[in-house]
C-alpha cells in the first residue's frame, strides 16, 4: 500500500490506530474546509473571526492526526472520496447562517464528549485529546451561545434554527458507531450525555429534539466506510484543486 491508503501509517502506529486516526482527522478536516468557506460572508466581524479560529483549531487537530497515519498532505489531496473516513454530517454544506450552526451544535458536543473520554484515557490519542478537548470546549460554548440567540430571537431566526436542526437530524447516528481502534469507549454512554446536553441547550432556546430516525439513506457509518453525501465530492474537488494542479510542487 501507499501512504494514501488507508492500512498505513507512521513508524509505532497500528492498523487500528491508522484507521481511528484517519477517522477523527477526516472529520476535523472536512469541518475546517467547510467553515473556512465562511471567510468573507459571515454576518458580522467577530463571527468571522470566531469560525476562522474554529477552522484553524481543528485544522491542526487534523494535522497531528493525519500524520499519525501516514503524510498529511498525501492524505489530504490525493486520496480519492471513497477513500475518506469521516461522519456525513461535517460534510453538509453550509447553508445558511443557522444549518451551520446546528452543524456545529451536533458535532461540537459530540467531539467534545469523546475527546473529553480520550483524554482521561492511555491511549495513543491521550496526548492530543488532553489539548482538543479545551479547544472543542470552546466550539461547543460558541454553538450553544448561538442557538440560544437563534431559538430565543425572531420568529424568522427560529424557524431557520428549527429547520436547521431537522435536515441534519438524519446524520446524527453516525457519530456513535464505534470506531475501530478507539479503545475505552462506552459510545452508547457517550450519546446519552450527548443527548442530555443537547436537550438541555434546545429546551432553554425554545427549540425541541427533532423527530425521526437518526439515519439517513445509508445505515449508520456509512461516512466511515467512505460512502458520502453528494455535495463531498464537489468539496474535495474544490479542496484538492490547487495541490493535483501542481503535482511535486515545493511552496
Amino acid at each position: 500500500m501507499t501512504s494514501t491508503d488507508t492500512g498505513t501509517g507512521t513508524t509505532g502506529t497500528t492498523g487500528t490506530t491508522v484507521a481511528a486516526a484517519l477517522a477523527l482527522g477526516d472529520d476535523a478536516l472536512v469541518l475546517s474546509h467547510r467553515l473556512a468557506e465562511w471567510a468573507g460572508h459571515a454576518p458580522v466581524l467577530e463571527e468571522e473571526v470566531a469560525l476562522a479560529n474554529i477552522a484553524l483549531d481543528l485544522l491542526g487537530q487534523a494535522r497531528i492526526l493525519l500524520s499519525m497515519a501516514g503524510d498529511e498532505d498525501e492524505l489530504a489531496y490525493l486520496r480519492e472520496e471513497r477513500s475518506f473516513r469521516n461522519l456525513q454530517l461535517v460534510e453538509q454544506p453550509n447553508g445558511d447562517f443557522a444549518h451551520t450552526i446546528a452543524r456545529q451544535l451536533y458535532f461540537s458536543f459530540h467531539q467534545h464528549e469523546l475527546y473529553a473520554e480520550l483524554a482521561r484515557g492511555d491511549g495513543p490519542f491521550a496526548p492530543l485529546a488532553a489539548k482538543a478537548v479545551k479547544e472543542t470546549a470552546y466550539h461547543r460554548d460558541h454553538a450553544e451561545q448561538w442557538t440560544l440567540r437563534l431559538g430565543d430571537g425572531t420568529e424568522e431566526s427560529r424557524l431557520r434554527m428549527r429547520t436547521a436542526l431537522d435536515a441534519l437530524w438524519k446524520y446524527t447516528g453516525e457519530m456513535f458507531q464505534p470506531v475501530e481502534g478507539i479503545d475505552g469507549v462506552d459510545w452508547a454512554v457517550l450519546e446519552e450525555r450527548w443527548l442530555t446536553a443537547l436537550t438541555g441547550v434546545l429546551e432553554r432556546a425554545g427549540l425541541a429534539l427533532p423527530e425521526g430516525p437518526r439515519t439517513g439513506a445509508w445505515a449508520a457509518g456509512a461516512g466511515r466506510q467512505g460512502l458520502h453525501t453528494e455535495p463531498f465530492g464537489r468539496m474535495l474537488a474544490e479542496m484538492q484543486h490547487l495541490h493535483r494542479s501542481h503535482p511535486g510542487a515545493s511552496w
